[in-house]
């Protein structure tokens, strides 16, 4: 009777380490794969700055060309600073949508660029729309790592027990990062 009451509380305490393990195990791999999002978010927001801060400088080139064209310029510093307040609030959904209103913008300027010859033969934009083409190259780069990674993310945690110990430790769902449909469509271009 004593050795069965050691081997009942052997039984019990190695259940009690397995599950142990097995829930510590979860964790830290739930909080590998949250910092992974968080990373791959912080590049996000890296492109996302980097081509703020090229857009003042294409604008002034441009103004110097097409002055008259205040209402564009106007939507985009408009757009600029929506984006720059979102991503000071950190909303992955307000972000998308300044994001997507300064892509709008921007496809408007570039138009707008078709329509003087002299300015799109000028160095310095020229240097400034390379400059833009690679950080959206970029930003778009980031963009599929950072959903890739959100959605292994929210796949594990969705997965039985690990569900359990991804509400336990406060891990929860990501937003993708989406463009929505207007932006799907492919730009009308007029000659």
């Amino acid at each position: 009777m004593k050795k069965t009451g050691w081997i009942v509380l052997g039984a019990v305490l190695l259940l009690i380490v397995m599950i142990a393990g097995t829930f510590i195990g979860t964790y830290n791999k739930l909080q590998l794969m949250d910092e992974n999002v968080n990373a791959k978010w912080a590049q996000v927001e890296n492109q996302l700055k980097r081509r703020n801060d090229l857009i003042p400088n294409l604008v002034a080139t441009v103004k110097g060309y097409a002055a008259h064209e205040k209402e564009v310029f106007t939507n985009i510093a408009d757009a600029r600073s929506k984006l720059s307040g979102a991503m000071n609030n950190n909303d992955v959904k307000a972000i998308q949508q300044s994001n997507n209103e300064l892509t709008g913008a921007l496809s408007r300027l570039l138009l707008i660029v078709e329509r003087y010859p002299d300015l799109k033969a000028d160095k310095q934009f020229i240097n400034l729309q390379d400059e833009l083409a690679g950080t959206e190259n970029r930003l778009s780069v980031a963009r599929k790592d950072y959903n890739e990674s959100v959605q292994t993310i929210n796949a594990t945690t969705r997965i039985f027990p690990t569900s359990i110990v991804a509400a336990i430790s406060g891990i929860k769902a990501r937003e993708y990062f989406e463009i929505d449909e207007a932006e799907k469509k492919a730009p009308e271009v007029k000659f």
